[in-house]
This record gives structure tokens, C-alpha cells and sequence, in this order.
């Protein structure tokens, strides 16, 4: 089992290469790591590989997808909510150039040496489709929220 979790993030991270981060690249991660994830639950033996595998360039696929359609505006919203929004409440926007409509959650919040971090989840309805994604993200000295793997 740990050499599939292995292999779905490799692929995954290979999926997105040395670009720079970016909600979709993030996206893409985590879409991944949890889409092979879940197919590492199907199968046996070789088959349990291939629905890994499989399972990661799906996630990968639509959790890029999510991120793509975020513009600066929905980046600002995101990082609002992660700064206000206190753990299990979410904070829901539609942006009024693309109707597209996000609500991101945080989940947990911790720290890494004395600095916040939170996992949350966020929700798209990107034309008509609805779209979930997992992250981590951690404020930055300047104020900001990184998104961590």
C-alpha cells in the first residue's frame, strides 16, 4: 500500500514538473495524490497499480482544472478565507466576471515552527461542473498564504 501512495505522488508530481506553483498546479497535486489514492482501493496485484495510476491522472486532471479557472480576484478570495475563516466554516464567493462559484473550508489549523498552517477544502462550480480539491497552506512572513504539498 505505501508503495502505491509512493507512486501516486511521484506521478503526480511529475504531472506538474519544476513550474512554478499555482492553484492549478496545486490543483494538480492534490487531484492526484487523491485520485490515486482512491484507485489504489480497486484491484489486486498489477491491477491495483494501473487503478492507481489511472485514478492519479484523473485527480491530477480535474484538480488542475479548478485552479486554472481562479483568477486574481478568486486568489485574493481564497487567501481571505484562509486568513478569517475560523476551522469548519466556509467561506463562499461567485465571481461576477465568469460566474464561477468557489467555497474553500478550512479543515484543520497547525503550526511548523510558530507558523500557521491550515488544510482545507475547496469547492468549484466552474460551468455547471462541481469539482472538490484537498490543500495545506501556510502564512508567509509577509502575510500571504503559500500553498504547501
Amino acid at each position: 500500500m505505501k508503495k502505491l501512495i509512493v507512486a501516486s505522488l511521484s506521478l503526480s508530481v511529475l504531472l506538474v514538473g519544476c513550474s512554478q506553483v499555482t492553484n492549478e498546479g496545486v490543483g494538480t497535486v492534490s487531484g492526484g495524490v487523491i485520485g490515486g489514492l482512491l484507485g489504489s482501493q480497486f484491484g489486486s496485484g498489477s491491477g491495483r497499480v494501473a487503478a492507481a495510476a489511472g485514478g492519479a491522472l484523473l485527480g491530477a486532471y480535474l484538480g488542475g482544472s479548478i485552479g486554472k479557472y481562479m483568477d486574481k480576484q478568486d486568489q485574493m478570495q481564497m487567501q481571505h478565507a484562509l486568513e478569517t475563516s475560523p476551522t469548519g466554516k466556509p467561506s463562499t464567493w461567485t465571481n461576477p466576471e465568469n460566474g464561477n462559484q468557489f467555497s474553500v473550508k478550512p479543515t484543520r489549523t497547525y503550526y511548523v515552527e510558530e507558523q500557521p498552517c491550515r488544510e482545507y477544502t475547496t469547492l468549484a462550480s466552474i460551468g455547471g461542473k462541481r469539482e472538490q480539491i484537498y490543500g495545506k497552506a501556510c502564512r508567509q512572513a509577509d502575510g500571504s498564504w503559500r500553498v504547501v504539498s
